[in-house]
Formats: structure tokens, C-alpha cells, sequence
């Protein structure tokens, strides 16, 4: 039974990745491809290298926050007991010192939440070691994955969202807003929502920070077609495309591109069809908007939270917010 279960979720997964790939390259004027599918087996490795790298200063600043400050941020949500869930958790290692400053006080129940198996599982892995901190994972998409857990909660029990990495980043302000109500939903009134987010800074960082000089950022966005090509059969030749990156100075946004390097077509037998580029047009992967610190408190208090304190890196600008659901 388990194994049918796996089976039937395993196709459903292609099935949805076949469709959001034909709605994508099909459609009119600009084409695109959700970020989401970047995480897949390579590209989850590709990131945790691009994680390293000198250019890419936001995952540090990330994890200084959130080991410098686990004790404190913890320390507004106590004496509750809290239960912790992570929305795209990848290998948990920045969830760490959340889960040990909780440990430390009380038993810990974590459900990291995530549609990439091979992350989950490094993460259950990586996490289900440390001492008084139980790791359930859970396989399903952020909202569905909330929603399921926190219909779960013990009695008294609060619960921590950690929304890390500036993953936020990824919607654009109106859907950002939305995503923000529909985690309230789920919430009851004392949980939390820990939110990183990126800020503005000068442009031409940014665009060092998602143009590396060694090529690792370009590899993970190729990466996507790659995928295609293995799992829906597509006939991409990845040696075509070029990764491409500009800055929107009025949406305060980092855009991510592939390239066509020239007139073709591509066969998508997994999606049903068949995709003319010409030469220059692009495919828009990933968009990463920057916010500033008043901003991410409006986009809290608009979706039915309150801030309850906010932490800066300085060396490369980024915030960490608890927010309070009201």
C-alpha cells in the first residue's frame, strides 16, 4: 500500500510539472518556468554551492542572524510550548539553531515542509540526530503542508512558521500579499511566522550575487532544462541557452533568464508539446524582489500579523521578522 501510495504521488508530481511547463513555454509573449522546479536532485546541490560562494552574500547573512539571535527569537514565544514548521525547509541546516535553543527548553516537534524528496530526506536526516527535537517531514506543497500540520497542534501548543532564506523574494508583491493571508489562515491567534527577506542594495552587487564569476549560478538555472529533458523527454539542448540576469530598478527586483542563442524548436513529449524560440527570446526563471525592513512589517501587518521584532544584518543587508498572528 505504502509503495502505491509513493507511486501515485510520484506521478502526480509529473503531471503537475508537465502542465506548468506547457502553460509556461506556451505562453503568449513572455515565457516562463516556476522557480519551484529548480530543487530537484542536481539543482538542490547546485544551490548549496551557490550557497558558498564569495558573490552570494544572503544565505550567510541568513544564518548569522539566525545563529546569533536563535536564543532571542525563541525567547519572545516563551513560555508556550512550541511546535516549528518550516515552508521549503531544503536540508534543514538553518532551521539547527531554532530547533537547539527550543531543545534546550522543551521537547520539540519539527515538521520540516517540502515538495523535494531528496531534500527532505537529507534534512530528516540531518535534524532527526539532534537531541529532544522530533523531525516528522512532511511532502506536500507550503500551504497544504501547513495547513495539515497545524490542524494536528496539541492542545496549548503554538506554532512557529520559519519562512527562511528570502524565499519571499520569489513573489511578486501582490502574490507575496496573498501568500501572507493564506498563512494566517492557517495560524491561530499567539503563532508565529519567522520571515527572512532580503533588502535593497547597491545594483551592482546583486547582480554579482546572481551572475557569479565561476558560472554556478548559470549551471543551476540550465539546470531547469536539463530537468525537462530527463523527466518529460524534452529534446533541449542546454548548449543553446545562455543564462542571462538584469535588474528592474521599478519593481526592485533581480530577474533571472535562459536565453535562446538562436532560432529552434524543442519537443516536449511529457508535456504534449512543441516550443519555436527565436534567437534572444528568453524563458524568465526567477524573480527576487527586495524589500526594505518598513516593508516587510506592512506586508506582516496587512496579513493579520504583528511585528514583534526585526533583526539586521549589516554586512550584507538582510532581515530576519517575527511576526505575530493577531
Amino acid at each position: 500500500m505504502t509503495d502505491m501510495l509513493t507511486e501515485a504521488v510520484a506521478q502526480s508530481a509529473i503531471a503537475e510539472f508537465a502542465a506548468d511547463v506547457r502553460a509556461g513555454l506556451t505562453k503568449p509573449g513572455q515565457k516562463e518556468l516556476p522557480p519551484k522546479y529548480f530543487y530537484d536532485e542536481v539543482g538542490s546541490a547546485l544551490f548549496e554551492a551557490i550557497t558558498l560562494l564569495p558573490e552570494y552574500g544572503l544565505t550567510r547573512a541568513d544564518e548569522r542572524l539566525l545563529r546569533e539571535h536563535a536564543e532571542q527569537m525563541v525567547r519572545q514565544l516563551l513560555p508556550s510550548r512550541i511546535a516549528v514548521a518550516e515552508l521549503g525547509s531544503g536540508s534543514g541546516k538553518k532551521a539547527r539553531w531554532i530547533l537547539e535553543a527550543l531543545a534546550r527548553r522543551q521537547q520539540t516537534a519539527y515538521y520540516p515542509i517540502e515538495i523535494s524528496a531528496a531534500a527532505l530526506a537529507q534534512c530528516t536526516k540531518t535534524l532527526g540526530q539532534l537531541e529532544g527535537v522530533r523531525v516528522a517531514g512532511v511532502e506536500r506543497t507550503y500551504l497544504d503542508g501547513l495547513a495539515s500540520v497545524t490542524a494536528e497542534r496539541r492542545d496549548g501548543e503554538r506554532f512557529l512558521v520559519l519562512f527562511l532564506g528570502s524565499t519571499i523574494g520569489n513573489f511578486d508583491r501582490a502574490a507575496a500579499e496573498k501568500f501572507m493571508v493564506d498563512v494566517r489562515e492557517r495560524l491561530r491567534p499567539g503563532d508565529a511566522l519567522l520571515l527572512g527577506a532580503d533588502l535593497v542594495k547597491p545594483i551592482e552587487q546583486l547582480l554579482r550575487a546572481y551572475d557569479d564569476s565561476l558560472g554556478v549560478t548559470a549551471s543551476f538555472n540550465l539546470n531547469l532544462l536539463a530537468r525537462i529533458n530527463r523527466e518529460l523527454r524534452a529534446d533541449f539542448d542546454v548548449r543553446a541557452f545562455g543564462h542571462f540576469v538584469r535588474y528592474d530598478g521599478a519593481e526592485r527586483r533581480i530577474e533571472m533568464h535562459l536565453v535562446s542563442r538562436l532560432r529552434q524548436e524543442v519537443s516536449i513529449p511529457g508535456a504534449a508539446c512543441s516550443v519555436a524560440f527565436s534567437a534572444g527570446e528568453t524563458i524568465w526563471t526567477e524573480s527576487s524582489y527586495k524589500y526594505s525592513t518598513g516593508e516587510i512589517a506592512l506586508l506582516g501587518e496587512t496579513a493579520g500579523f504583528g511585528l514583534e521584532r526585526q533583526w539586521v544584518d549589516e554586512e550584507w543587508p538582510f532581515a530576519e521578522s517575527l511576526l505575530v498572528a493577531r
